[in-house]
């Protein structure tokens, strides 16, 4: 057998004097395989496909359990050109066809099917919908030794065969095949296949093989959320297509959860989705500023929310619901629930404030100013009850005292474009759980307005602060079992993992979540996670040693995936910038 002992990369630019170089010190080329190092390789070249191919058919190699390159050389093939190919192809066929005719065989059914091909084929490229590529596939198989060698390239033969590849090895261009493997750009076998663009765009690794794939009649879609944890894909996720909308993300401090939930909300904007988010430490001001989204600085000076306000089209009924939103309201702002007494004086200081105003069920009155904080504190002071009186009383600090720079005034401003993020930094930690229920409150507003059917997307960030409150659980809860009637999705993230787990409420949005995330978990909390989420051990191990960007995601049984959350450098910039470069939640 004739073996070439070279030693190309003790010379050029490849190797310095006095520095290691970027190859190995030989290589021994034999027939159909070369010794690179410690390592065997032989080379596989693809020359037969199937007719058809799904989107992502190169998965099954790229996941691949052993050492295996895969390189895809594409060659652009110039419209006049491919257009006179396809003209001779087409002739060629069309030729063999009536010659047939004339000898009285029979059709050929593969003849038909390649005219019938090459005739689309060709009005596509005269309409400008489609292009040609020189495509070759090549795969370089690694191993320790010969024996084993044979081994992987039967397997990796056995596999190309099940995806009706035909392979053959590169018998006396060994050495050609593995630099046509390398992160050259060079092909050396020059064995290609015509492409058009949709065939040459399947094969790009855009799906996960652990997840279910697309259906060939359904539309691709969906946000792309990073790598898997092999790297074998990209893992493309669409809320939209599940059986609701909502998502849960859950992490412990550090671990990444708003890195990976403003890459979330900035990819949902490139597919027209309208995205809401409460911004409990003023993190997505940056990325609102960039993508010029609406900033709504609650307990900015400037900004007032009157909880009272009604909106004019939401119907004879939109009286009655303000006052039981407002129930709810002033429970989170207090801190407390009401007794039966104190709902009874309650509900009819709301409705005599409103009276007071002009406002009654009467649609038509809706349009009138809505009353204040105040003077809802007034119509309590005015009735001759003593849980009026208290009730009035602990009001106080909201109408007249050191909190009432919220609620003072009517609202400033009104909430609208592809993006609104409500930034509750500037508040005090004693309102932050109200002003995140005033914020979700008109998140659902503008979900219920009449109009055009459009994807909308809440976000609640360290939802825990909100959570803690058992009336304001309960109104995410059924903001959440409303949202998919409405086309609109809740994603809720938080750290406090092991709280929101320990309560009826906190399970109860969970499950009630389609989508769900799991990044780093305290060792306190993993337990409870694994059993929540029905976790392996495995899983349960991989929780707690995951670095910063890496997550699980859960989607129902047997749909399971590790990842890696990725951003562009222009993505990167965006949403790291700001108070997210100085918190240990947000660096990568």
């Amino acid at each position: 057998m004739n073996v070439r002992l070279l030693e190309p990369f003790r010379s050029g630019a490849l190797w310095r004097a006095g520095a290691p170089g970027l190859g190995p010190d030989s290589v021994r080329v034999e027939a159909r395989r070369l010794s690179v190092g410690d390592q065997v390789a032989a080379t596989l070249i693809v020359t037969g496909y199937p007719a058809e191919v799904p989107p992502g058919w190169l998965d099954p190699l790229l996941a691949y359990p052993g050492r295996l390159d895969v390189s895809l050389h594409i060659t652009p093939v110039p419209q006049q050109v491919a257009a006179d190919r396809l003209r001779r192809q087409r002739a060629r066929l069309e030729s063999h066809r009536r010659q047939g005719l004339r000898d009285g065989r029979l059709d050929d059914p593969d003849t038909e099917t390649a005219a019938l091909d090459a005739a689309d084929l060709a009005w596509r490229i005269a309409r400008g919908e489609g292009k040609l590529f020189r495509t070759g596939l090549y795969l370089t198989v690694y191993a320790p030794g010969p024996d084993e060698l044979a081994d992987e390239v039967s397997s990796v033969r056995a596999l190309a065969e099940s995806m009706l590849l035909r392979v053959h090895p590169a018998t006396w261009r060994a050495l050609e095949g593995w630099i046509t493997c390398l992160p050259l750009a060079t092909d050396q076998l020059q064995a290609t296949r015509t492409f058009d663009t949709a065939a040459l765009a399947a094969a790009f690794p855009f799906a996960s093989p652990e997840l279910p794939t697309t259906a060939a009649d359904e539309q691709v879609s969906g946000v792309l959320y990073g790598v898997t944890a092999g790297a074998t894909g990209a893992l493309v996720w669409d809320r939209w297509s599940q059986d609701n909308h909502n998502s849960v993300t859950l992490a412990a401090s550090g671990a990444g959860k708003s890195y990976l939930t403003k890459l979330d909300v900035l990819r949902s904007l490139y597919q027209g989705v309208e995205v809401h988010v409460v911004d409990p430490e003023g993190e997505y001001t940056d990325l609102a500023e960039a993508v010029g989204g609406t900033l709504v600085r609650l307990g900015a000076p400037e900004v007032r929310l009157n909880p009272l306000d009604l909106v004019a089209d939401d119907g004879p009924e939109a009286l009655t619901r303000r006052a039981l939103f407002t129930h709810t309201f002033l429970q989170v702002l207090l801190g407390t629930g009401f007794t039966s007494a104190e709902k009874t004086v309650l509900d009819k200081a709301i409705l005599a404030a409103y009276h007071q105003r002009g406002i009654t069920t009467d649609p038509r009155t809706h349009t009138r100013p809505a009353p204040l904080l105040a003077d809802l504190a007034e119509a309590l002071t005015q009735a001759a009850d003593p849980c009026a009186s208290a009730l009035s009383d602990c009001l106080a600090p909201y109408t007249t005292g050191s909190h009432r720079q919220l609620f003072d005034a009517p609202t400033t401003r009104e909430p609208g474009g592809h993006l609104t993020v409500y930034s509750l930094r500037d508040l005090p930690d004693e309102l932050t759980a109200a002003g995140s229920l005033l914020a979700l409150d008109r998140i659902w507003r503008t979900v219920t307005n009449p109009g055009p059917p459009r994807r909308r997307l809440a976000v609640v960030d360290e939802a825990w602060r909100l959570m803690s409150e058992g009336e304001g659980a309960r109104f995410l809860f059924r903001m959440g079992k409303a949202a998919r009637k409405r086309h609109a999705g809740l994603a809720v993230v938080t750290q406090d993992t092991a709280d929101l787990l320990a309560t009826d409420l906190g399970k109860a949005v969970v499950a009630n979540a389609a989508t769900q995330i799991l990044l780093r978990q305290a060792p306190q909390a993993v337990d409870a996670v694994a059993d929540a989420f029905g976790l392996s051990g495995g899983e349960a191990a991989y929780l707690l040693s995951a670095q910063r960007g890496e997550a699980l995601l859960c989607a129902g049984p047997g749909c399971r995936v590790a990842f890696r959350s990725i951003a562009s450098p222009r993505e990167e910039a965006l949403i790291t910038t700001g108070i997210g470069r100085n918190h240990t939640d947000e660096g990568r």
